[in-house]
């Protein structure tokens, strides 16, 4: 562990939180922004799908090599890194001309938060002893949660006073702050003892998960049966099933997969990527469920999200608290089943269910979450040997990533099917009838233009019982995990170091220290 006072580990943990801050914002602000990049810069339907998707693929992708590239070089390095390549492509896409220059900037910040993220993890890993870390940790996952419903409230704000690449800007001087900040107090933690690159292996990571998240994506608009996304994903499963062969035979891997042979490692990882694809799923339908059903503005959505992440605050710090006292398991299945209720409340919506109804079943979801997500995250630090911590936690951020990019597109295709059966579009003209089959957003602008409120009455119905449908599914894949997280995770055990529980999962005997 670094020797830092103990005052200076907090203040660094103050900067890491800033770093993450700007990925939590990124998450949400591009919802916002979309009807008018689309507008200024004559973007259709393609091009708009991958200003958002163009960030997913390379952040998902790319987190494993970088992982190890971080444990290898310095993890105060290469944050620095990522953080100027955040800055430097925000910049980028404020003052783009055209959707394919905003597209690329959005791919090279997918790249800098593939670096952000896994490496403040780790770093955490490293800084703080085990009886800190899981305080340390909610600190920062409450850092990045609090940048959702922000997202949507300061884009909001600055689409209705400047213009659309102002939403981008606001990341610049956040970066700049933690840069500072990161430069001045986090000592630089590192393998004192690399192995060798592990070249194949990064090559055959970033081309599996690339075309299995880009397989996800294309999905819902193709079809699953589609012959892109069959072959796309028939690709990542071989790519992917030769690099697990490769690390499991070459002296040198770039992921150590013994770690999966530890119940405590795999079941944190299972159960974070479980969180991440109810959460993730939850705002792929809430938002558009406030803006078309309810009626909200884009800046009133970000406001009526709030109970959403204020119960993810309250469960954040429950969960860590609790793990602290009983161990990881019981929080985590108990964070698990609070979620799967307040989904099933949730898919009990109609169209005539006001905010209200909605805020109580937000708040129930949230609380779930946030109790699980800390102590399942914890849960994989606690067994991950210091200089190990950058490709260590770079398996479970590429997991939820690659997890809620696959849980999104399945979502999606449900919800779609289930608005398409009951979108009642008789009487319209056909191009018509296409834009209003579409989305909802469609149909609304559809019906406004022909004055026909029994359209938007049959979408609003429409949209809310492919929810319900949504909500359903992840409620019923939340309890699972609950039940196998009880029968299967390890109950609490005596508190080690990361390097004794390795030694433990792995049958390695080498003492890991960090490099201050």
């Amino acid at each position: 562990m670094p020797r830092t006072s103990e005052q200076q580990r907090w203040w660094a943990l103050g900067a890491l939180t800033l770093s993450v801050l700007t990925i939590g914002f990124d998450i949400t602000i591009m919802n916002v922004a979309l009807p008018t990049m689309a507008t200024e810069l004559s973007a259709g339907t393609d091009a708009l799908q991958w200003i958002v998707n163009s960030y997913i693929l390379l952040f998902a992708g790319l987190m494993l090599p970088i992982g190890a590239i971080a444990d290898r070089y310095g993890r105060r390095r290469l944050l620095l890194i990522g953080l100027a390549i955040f800055a430097a492509a925000s910049l980028a896409a404020a003052w783009a001309d055209t959707s394919g220059q905003v597209v690329a900037a959005r791919a090279v910040l997918g790249v800098g938060a593939a670096v952000i993220m896994p490496t403040t993890l780790a770093t955490i890993a490293v800084l703080f002893a085990p009886a800190e870390r899981g305080k340390a940790l909610s600190i920062v996952v409450m850092g990045m949660g609090a940048g959702i419903p922000l997202g949507p409230i300061i884009g909001g704000y600055l689409l209705n006073h400047f213009w659309w690449g102002s939403i981008f800007l606001v990341n610049v001087p956040i970066i700049a702050a933690a840069m500072l900040a990161i430069a001045l107090l986090l000592p630089e933690s590192r393998d004192p003892a690399p192995p060798r690159p592990d070249v194949l292996g990064g090559l055959l990571s970033i081309t599996g998960l690339l075309s299995l998240v880009y397989a996800a994506i294309e999905a819902p608009d193709r079809g699953w049966t589609d012959g892109l996304v069959l072959g796309g994903f028939a690709v990542a499963l071989t790519l992917l099933a030769l690099f697990v062969w490769w690390e499991l035979r070459t002296p040198a891997p770039m992921i150590d997969l013994h770690l999966f042979r530890g119940r405590q490692f795999t079941w944190g990882n299972i159960n974070a990527t479980v969180v991440s694809f109810a959460l993730f799923g939850l705002l792929f339908v809430v938002p558009l469920y406030l803006q078309f059903v309810l009626g909200y503005d884009a800046l009133d959505t970000g406001l009526r999200l709030l109970p959403l992440i204020g119960g993810f605050v309250v469960g954040v710090g429950a969960g860590t608290r609790i793990a602290g006292r009983i161990g990881h398991k019981m929080p985590i299945a108990a964070g698990l089943l609070i979620t799967a209720v307040g989904l099933t409340i949730g898919s009990t919506t109609d169209s005539a269910s006001g905010f209200g109804f909605a805020a109580v079943w937000y708040a129930i979801t949230g609380l779930g979450i946030g109790s699980a997500l800390t102590p399942s995250m914890d849960a994989v630090l606690a067994v991950l040997p210091p200089e190990r911590a950058g490709s260590g936690t770079a398996i479970t951020m590429t997991l939820r990533q690659a997890g809620g990019a696959l849980g999104v597109a399945l979502l999606g295709s449900l919800l779609s099917q289930v608005y398409l059966d009951r979108l009642d579009v008789t009487g319209l003209p056909a191009p018509a009838a296409e834009a209003a089959r579409d989305s909802i957003a469609g149909a609304v602008g559809v019906a406004a233009r022909v004055g026909d409120p029994t359209l938007v009455s049959s979408a609003q119905t429409a949209y809310v019982e492919g929810m319900q449908l949504d909500l359903i599914v992840c409620a019923a894949i939340a309890a699972v995990g609950a039940v196998l997280t009880i029968v299967f995770m390890p109950g609490r055990t005596r508190a080690t170091s990361g390097a004794r529980a390795a030694v433990a999962l792995t049958g390695t005997d080498r003492e890991p220290t960090a490099r201050t």
